[in-house]
């Protein structure tokens, strides 16, 4: 008796070093975003929390936005990810509850008949709970790990979809300001045509020219300025603004392209080392194996409970004793929970090699995608929008030595229509593939598809079932 008392004492007093810690498990969320974005995340728990996170979001809000207020903003600000971090409060919680005892069960029975009472009185602790409290610890830390993981993930992919939506909305704004000088000068063209038909000094074939450029010029603005609208409010819903926050101003043009481009070494390498679907996938496998071993050991002893039990019945001596409760492997001996716990553990096998192989063909793509884009973008800048001009120039100086016609000018004018648009977005695609590349070497696919969330441990199917 005194042995399971001392062992309910030694439980107790174990149970209790499960605590919760003090940030939620926020900082290795933090450490892992800030390495990857260049932005830390803060786990909002509390109303001063969400009152100093807006406090941010409106300082930043005042000037124009950039790439990196973006995605500081959208870390800050985006509901839905500080929803995925409700996880990590699961998660720790589960992790605490690993770590202490199941409480203790107490029973109390009353008999009376004939003149006899007779009352039974029992506590009983789950033995076998604490013989494998240590391993049930070391999965729930490993669950918890994951969760860390998997909110760092979210994260990554806010900040990545943050960013192109940025460089969309600016590249998108850019544009209509273009379309617009484009629809002016077609309108100015347009009208001298007309008057110059009145005048018997245009034919009606050129002046309908003109009048066609005219229309495409108006039919062009407005599709401009619908895209813009559609750009900018996908931006909005990255970054989680409404309301006021809605007045954010972005720069007029598109960040200028580097001198040079990205080299990045051990691709291949860095992106199985650093992403974080891969490392999740890893730690899966790993703690799913955890629970294999948990599961081996405990195979034929689903049940073990031991406790203090006694008896008084009227007219008799009180009588004390203990109690154990074993639950017998007559029908199933557990082949059940193996054959389950080794299928959980392939299957995240499986899954891990996937995810690598997917990682390094990702890197590439996203590389390939990365070093044309910069080759694009840099050939019109060098190449194609200096020539344009020269062009343009020359067309004004032989217009003004009268050696060609306003017409001839302004279709100089609208054959730089393509140039210009094609090096904008040049410029846009360049910024978003840079963007992709950057996540697809340390941080997730840059598709953006959710990773797989680890499966159920073996070990964590409650006890009896």
């Amino acid at each position: 008796m005194m042995k399971l008392t001392s062992a309910a004492s030694a439980a107790l007093l174990l149970a209790g070093c499960a605590s919760f810690s003090p940030d939620g498990g926020a900082g290795k969320v933090s450490e892992l975003t800030k390495e990857r974005t260049g932005q830390s995340v803060t786990l909002q728990r509390s109303e001063s929390d969400v009152d100093t996170a807006s406090g941010r979001v409106a300082e930043l809000l005042k000037q124009p936005l950039t790439a990196d207020s973006a995605v500081e903003i959208a870390l800050l600000n985006n509901w839905g990810l500080q929803a995925s971090f409700s996880e990590l409060g699961i998660a720790e919680a589960d992790r605490v509850r690993a770590g202490r005892l199941a409480n203790p069960t107490f029973s109390f029975g009353r008999l009376s008949g004939h003149g006899v009472t007779e009352i039974d009185r029992s506590v009983v602790f789950d033995v076998l709970g604490l013989l494998t409290l240590p391993f049930a610890s070391e999965v729930a830390q490993r669950q918890l790990e994951q969760a860390q993981y998997q909110a760092a993930f979210d994260a990554v992919g806010v900040a990545a979809e943050a960013r192109k939506a940025f460089f969309s909305a600016v590249a998108a704004q850019d544009l209509v300001g273009y379309y617009e000088q484009v629809k002016d000068a077609a309108d100015a063209s347009n009208d001298l045509a007309r008057r110059m038909l009145q005048a018997g000094n245009f034919s009606k074939l050129a002046q309908m020219r003109e009048q066609a450029f005219y229309a495409d010029a108006t039919s062009n603005l407005a599709r401009a300025r619908h895209q813009a609208v559609a750009e900018r409010e996908r931006l909005v819903r990255a970054l989680g603004l409404s309301g006021d926050q809605l007045a954010f101003k972005l720069p007029e043009h598109l960040p200028d392209l580097p001198k040079l481009h990205i080299e990045p070494r051990d691709a291949e390498q860095t992106a199985i080392d650093k992403r974080l679907d891969v490392q999740m996938a890893k730690r899966s496998a790993q703690a799913t194996a955890k629970s294999l071993g948990l599961t081996r050991g405990t195979r034929f002893i689903n049940v073990l409970e031991a406790g203090y039990t006694n008896k008084s019945q009227t007219g008799e001596a009180r009588q004390n004793g203990y109690e154990i409760q074993l639950e017998l492997p007559l029908f199933d001996f557990g082949a059940t929970r193996m054959a389950r716990a080794e299928a959980l553990y392939m299957q995240a096998v499986h899954r891990t090699a996937e995810v690598a192989i997917n990682a390094r063909s990702e890197v590439r793509e996203s590389y390939s995608a990365y070093r044309t884009a910069f080759d694009l973008a840099r050939h019109y800048r060098d190449e194609v929008v200096p020539l344009r001009k020269r062009i343009s120039d020359e067309n004004l100086l032989r217009y003004n030595g009268m050696l060609s016609s306003v017409f001839e000018l302004l279709a100089d004018a609208r054959d730089q229509v393509m140039t210009v648009t094609a090096a904008i977005e040049a410029q846009r695609d360049y910024w978003i593939a840079e963007t992709n590349l950057q996540t697809a070497l340390t941080g997730r696919s840059p598709g953006g598809s959710a990773a797989k969330g680890p499966a159920k441990s073996a070990g964590a199917e409650p006890a009896g079932h």
